[in-house]
């Protein structure tokens, strides 16, 4: 990745990897390069001239990362249960690929979901930003839905997020929220926000505080919200989705900067 962009022949105008990467028009494009509101590899750059690199250079509108490689794909999957989180099970299992055939590319699971874990999964072919998403070190966080067996009560949330003690070590959850708790034996409905990508660490912990998950769906990865897909459905990243993902992606790996002003930004062995 270079540190500046380039001023000579070589390379890409600005405006114009920004008009093909669906930004804005190339005159639009133009206006926003002028008003020093695209950065390239975090310096502002306001020449008409400028030139990159897109193969190599990271570029940002208003703090927000623009996919300029578009071989890359990036797709929202609503897992169901009863779906292990692979390409090809060994063991004949019900796994991934049934959900990838509308693409080309060789799209890849960011992280797992147990076979009966349901919700939101990343699949894609880009191995950087997969690995930054999936990997415990860079923090990203998942907000799950849990239904729970007995009635949940305050302390018990309150537990939670001072953190329990597993047989691999404590944790604690980023935040936890009691949704619904029946007096009746209906169970309760909890939600919690982790990072950690320790494996089924979510069931494991809601039993540990003596509430066990009787059903589980993972609904914000990141940035990403599940929404209204429905379970077994798949869908491409809106250009929304993907600019925040890869905003995301850079800042946790360092390759980005935070934004200027924050009203204008928009584990491999995870297994919950």
């Amino acid at each position: 990745m270079t540190d500046t962009p380039k001023d000579s022949t070589e390379g890409v105008r600005l405006q114009k990897v920004l008009a093909n990467a669906g930004v804005a028009s190339r005159r639009v494009a133009e206006d926003l390069i002028v008003a020093g509101r695209v950065r390239v590899n975090g310096q502002v750059v306001t020449e008409l001239g400028s030139r990159i690199d897109p193969e190599s250079d990271l570029v940002d509108v208003d703090g927000t990362a623009v996919q300029l490689d578009q071989s890359k794909r990036y797709v929202m999957l609503n897992k169901p249960t009863g779906v292990v989180s692979s390409m090809k099970d060994d063991r004949g299992r019900p796994d991934l690929r049934r959900f990838t055939k509308d693409w080309d590319e060789r799209l890849y699971n960011v992280g797992r979901l147990d076979a009966e874990t349901s919700g939101l999964l990343v699949l894609t072919n880009d191995g950087g930003l997969a690995h930054v998403l999936a990997h415990p070190s860079f923090g990203v966080t998942k907000v799950y839905i849990a239904k729970v067996e007995g009635r949940v009560t305050p302390q018990t949330i309150q537990r939670l997020t001072r953190g329990v003690d597993l047989e691999d070590g404590p944790i604690a959850a980023d935040k936890a929220r009691l949704l619904s708790s029946s007096a009746e034996g209906g169970g309760s409905l909890v939600e919690l926000t982790l990072h950690s990508g320790r494996n089924r660490i979510v069931r494991r912990m809601l039993a540990e505080v003596g509430h066990p998950v009787v059903e589980l769906v993972r609904r914000q990865f990141g940035p990403l919200h599940l929404g209204t897909l429905p379970a077994g459905q798949a869908r491409e990243l809106t250009k929304v989705e993907r600019g925040d993902l890869l905003t995301l992606a850079r800042r946790a790996a360092g390759d980005a900067p935070e934004p200027r002003d924050s009203s204008d930004a928009r584990s491999d062995q995870e297994n919950e």
